[in-house]
């Protein structure tokens, strides 16, 4: 389910992986994110407290926004490229709608952060290749798939997407089940459901359905 502490062999298998899923991909048509070193500090440090609103919150919670903000500006990075890159209307039209999902949600966890007083991820985690959290890619891969076009792309897009959304899930799950904001809860619980479609999506124009 994730392509970090799977190391090196399974995202090898990611890449492997593209050559068959290719030929597949090019028959479709148009068409219709453990924490880092910072999200571990604050899982040990952070305790229990409240908002200015009073919706108490842990620390899975603080957790979540730290290890989520990261994983989400990955995936929009990987998103971006697809405008000039993919060669198929359907991941084209996918991208745009992941960067459309997920820049907010990097704005409103940001947020959160900020009024619970909290340290920001540090900047550029979202390119760090020994990240730890659940999906996340390295930077020798981001950097292969920005050489990437066409056919090519989009094959390699949709196979790292879904390993990305699959930690997504991953650290989403967990905040449901383990985190107490409300708000935190309610968008781990969004973001399973979308992006578990997406996946399902993906998964399709890949031939894998």
């Amino acid at each position: 389910m994730s392509a970090t502490p799977r190391t090196l062999a399974h995202r090898a298998a990611l890449i492997a992986a593209t050559a068959t899923a290719a030929l597949v991909l090019s028959a479709c048509g148009g068409g219709t994110d453990s924490g880092s070193a910072a999200s571990a500090g604050a899982a040990t440090s952070a305790a229990a407290g409240a908002d200015t609103a009073g919706d108490t919150y842990n620390a899975q919670d603080v957790t979540f926004a730290q290890g989520m903000i990261p994983h989400h500006q990955q995936a929009v990075q990987m998103a971006r490229l697809a405008a000039d890159r993919a060669s198929s209307a359907q991941v084209k039209d996918l991208a745009a709608r992941i960067e459309k999902a997920q820049d907010p949600e990097i704005e409103t966890m940001t947020g959160w952060l900020r009024s619970w007083g909290k340290s920001m991820p540090m900047s550029g985690m979202a390119g760090m290749g020994d990240s730890n959290m659940p999906g996340m890619m390295s930077s020798s891969h981001l950097a292969g798939l920005k050489k990437m076009s066409g056919k090519e792309f989009d094959t390699m897009f949709l196979t790292m997407m879904i390993e990305h959304h699959k930690g997504a899930v991953e650290m989403a799950t967990t905040e449901k089940n383990k985190g107490r904001y409300g708000a935190a809860t309610s968008m781990a619980d969004g973001i399973i459901t979308a992006q578990n479609a997406e996946i399902a999506e993906m998964n399709k124009m890949l031939g894998k359905s």
